[in-house]
């Protein structure tokens, strides 16, 4: 189905509330390498996608593919190990309809983490980004999870998009990273469609016009969550630095992806734990 209305959205909903006794208000969507953080998780009750009507089920290495609802620092939480990508065959309104269903459960903040490849030349593999803006060259090119007939009910059919990512949210991942004197990064992520990894001469362009770091998720999630009315946080991990030499030898390979996961998901956690214990 290329659109989806309230009808999904409640019916995924539904299902989500009669398996668990949990109410969230925080959403997180965890991107590759990532998905351990919800071991903190107390009274967790596990839901696979494919049993949640209209969700679209992970197929990349890295994405377990389930719902983890429960209780984490205070907040009832609701946490995707992973996610589904446009590359996969999936449209943008499928993507993000998990986004929708938490909406309708009254999800109003929302936290989404990806690895990321860095292209800031002062970037290295492992590093955390705090994301200040997005570049949506998909929806520049007319893929929109928006795309199609707006419901008012669920959110202006031209929202605005000047505070993406929350600034009282930033604030309080900074000061978490300064706490626990995590290195956090701040910088401008851009979604390419995928699933192959950049040209050199692509990298090369995305510099230039002013990315910091490049992936293959997070954008459309955003917007949609900003359409929804929520308040969104983003974190890139940095997997690997892009290659913009054609003569380089090395090579970007997904395993390197998810590696960097394992290494940093420690540092991530953290700050995420310190950004729920500070937020009301």
């Amino acid at each position: 189905m290329e659109y989806y209305g309230r009808a999904e959205f409640e019916e995924s909903a539904e299902l989500i509330r009669q398996r668990t006794s949990h109410r969230p208000t925080v959403g997180m969507i965890l991107g590759s390498g990532l998905s351990g953080l919800v071991s903190e998780v107390s009274s967790p009750d596990v839901i696979p996608y494919a049993e949640i009507p209209h969700f679209p089920v992970a197929t990349v290495a890295g994405h377990i593919g389930e719902l983890v609802i429960g209780r984490w620092q205070g907040h009832g939480v609701a946490i995707m190990r992973g996610r589904a990508h446009f590359y996969e065959g999936y449209s943008l309104a499928q993507a993000t309809l998990p986004l929708r269903a938490m909406r309708m459960l009254g999800v109003d903040t929302l936290i989404v983490t990806n690895a990321a490849g860095g292209l800031n030349p002062q970037y290295q593999a492992g590093d955390l980004m705090l994301l200040v803006d997005h570049m949506n060259l998909m929806g520049m090119g007319g893929q929109s999870p928006l795309r199609g007939p707006n419901d008012d009910s669920l959110g202006p059919r031209f929202p605005d998009m000047t505070q993406a990512y929350d600034l009282g949210l930033r604030g309080l991942a900074k000061e978490a990273a300064l706490e626990l004197g995590v290195v956090l990064r701040e910088g401008v992520y851009v979604m390419l469609a995928g699933p192959a990894f950049e040209t050199p001469a692509e990298i090369r362009f995305l510099r230039m016009i002013g990315a910091d770091a490049v992936g293959m998720s997070t954008v459309h999630e955003v917007i949609a969550a900003r359409h929804a009315g929520m308040r969104t946080l983003g974190f890139s991990l940095i997997s690997n630095t892009a290659i913009a030499e054609p003569q380089a030898e090395s090579e970007t390979t997904h395993e390197e992806v998810l590696e960097a996961g394992k290494q940093a998901a420690p540092r991530l956690t953290a700050i995420i734990r310190g950004v729920l214990r500070r937020l009301q």
